[in-house]
């Protein structure tokens, strides 16, 4: 892809296994691109690796959760007078390599076709029953009226104007779905587009369950404070 401003802006808590790769995959991707990893506390490294990688950090002492990490990240970044150019892309930490494959996202803002692209993962994989995805859908419909079919997907390219009207995020894993309602709600046009990504899926144990139950706690909260 021709070289261009673009702003990056990377989720992550303990990825030091994939974050380089993450950020390596963005910087070939978008040449010239500022990538700033938003790092939630992490405890294994993420901070460092991401450096070493080329990216910007933004760490803070306590977790606070997606919404909030990538907050903290946004607010230094408008601070500084950013982001630089017309397209905002974010997306998390675990994609790796995949990361490559985000270029069509920009590409659909740039060329005017939306103002906020949203990735669908082409291949499911690990996940649970989906009741949480299913309110996710739900909740964004019943607040503005939009269908998703990735409502919770972190890969997403919004233009600089639409970016401005949505931040800050919903706290937490509500996020997304925050995120969509507003965006629709201003009048902005949001499209998803299927790409080949793959990262660290959860998986149906203990911990699995738990992650969801927390995702869906902080969709309904997102959901209420939006009703």
């Amino acid at each position: 892809m021709a070289a261009s401003a673009l702003t990056a802006i990377v989720a992550a808590r303990n990825e030091a296994d994939r974050i380089g790769a993450t950020v390596s995959a963005l910087r070939d991707a978008f040449p010239g691109v500022q990538v700033i990893v938003a790092d939630d506390a992490s405890e294994d490294g993420t901070a460092g690796a991401a450096r070493e990688a080329g990216a910007q950090v933004v760490s803070g002492e306590r977790s606070v959760g997606k919404g909030g990490n990538v907050n903290r990240a946004v607010s230094a970044l408008l601070a500084e007078g950013g982001p630089q150019g017309r397209v905002v892309l974010l997306c998390d930490g675990d994609l790796a390599g995949s990361a490559a494959e985000l270029p069509p996202l920009v590409e659909a803002v740039e060329n005017g076709s939306c103002d906020l692209a949203v990735a669908a993962f082409a291949r499911r994989v690990g996940g649970g029953f989906g009741i949480a995805l299913r309110f996710a859908r739900w909740a964004i419909e019943r607040l503005c009226g939009y269908r998703a079919g990735a409502p919770i997907s972190g890969q997403r390219a919004l233009s600089a104007q639409a970016f401005r009207a949505v931040v800050p995020f919903a706290e937490g894993y509500g996020m997304e779905i925050g995120m969509t309602v507003d965006a629709v709600r201003a009048g902005y046009v949001v499209r998803e587009l299927e790409l080949p990504l793959a990262h660290r899926a959860t998986t149906r144990n203990l911990r699995g369950f738990l992650h969801r139950g927390r995702q869906l706690r902080d969709f309904v909260r997102v959901y209420l404070r939006k009703r």
